[in-house]
């Protein structure tokens, strides 16, 4: 079995269904982005990313000549998620994004009904917008401060939050939270592990903080705390100390140092 099949299990059996994906571009690493920071500048998103159905967990057949993967939804599945993403954004600024690929798939087609009726029904203040996944991918680079809450399915929300991950300049610097209808979740940078440079001291730190911080609002309730996790990793972003995903060369730091900055300033 692939390490990622594990993680996909682990998620199914928690029943962890909505991988909540922030994306909130720092004002000292803006330069760190290949994307211009006229454009950068206030953006705020989540990025509600469905975990548990599509194409991931699928039927799957591999032959000599042919392979297949059945990319199924249900309308359940559907409904939890979108709840999810428009109750959070009805706490922001309320305005929902539903991202599919209606043109061409009738998963998409059914995604994009149910999240049409999901919203008027059960949430009226919340305005909803429909995207096609490729122009979303094109928006997201071009105009990201058009966009507050996104939500879609499990591919394509994986593939979207990459990209994301160039607003604010490095997948380092972005925390997830896997969570379901409890308070058991799973909080992990999007990025997963790093074993190709593991040991090496030059992984950014930043992310698995952020999570850290993700776990305390989410699964524990403890707010303050973790905006005063979230402000520490700020502050020493703030003061520039940066790992080599995100300085320029010979300028970088190392995995305990940025660590331990931030682990200063949360004191």
């Amino acid at each position: 079995m692939r390490p990622e099949q594990g993680l996909l299990a682990i998620r199914k059996g928690l029943g962890l269904f909505a991988n909540l994906r922030p994306v909130r571009p720092h004002a000292a690493a803006l330069g760190a982005s290949p994307i211009k920071s006229e454009l950068l500048e206030g953006v705020d998103i989540v990025v509600v990313r469905e975990l548990t159905g599509g194409i991931y967990f699928g039927d799957k057949t591999r032959s000599a000549t042919d392979a297949s993967d059945l990319c199924r939804y249900t309308v359940a599945e559907i409904e939890r998620v979108v709840r999810s993403a428009a109750a959070l954004a009805r706490s922001r600024r309320g305005h929902l994004t539903s991202v599919d690929k209606a043109n061409v798939l009738e998963t998409s087609r059914l995604w994009r009904d149910v999240a049409a009726r999901v919203v008027r029904e059960e949430f009226p203040d919340v305005t909803l917008e429909h995207q096609l996944v490729d122009s979303m991918a094109m928006h997201l680079l071009s105009r990201p401060r058009a966009y507050d809450v996104i939500v879609t399915e499990n591919m394509f929300g994986d593939i979207l939050t990459d990209e994301a991950s160039m607003l604010a300049g490095s997948l380092g610097l972005l925390a997830s939270a896997s969570l379901g209808d409890g308070k058991v979740g799973i909080y992990e940078p999007i990025h997963g592990s790093a074993p190709d440079i593991a040991g090496k001291g030059i992984a950014n730190p930043y992310a698995t903080i952020l999570s850290a911080a993700m776990l305390l609002r989410h699964s524990l309730g403890l707010e303050a705390e973790a905006a005063a996790v979230e402000a520490a990793v700020s502050s020493a972003l703030d003061d520039r100390v940066f790992t080599a995903d995100l300085a320029p060369a010979g300028q970088a730091v190392d995995t305990t140092r940025a660590a331990q900055a931030v682990i200063e300033r949360l004191r």
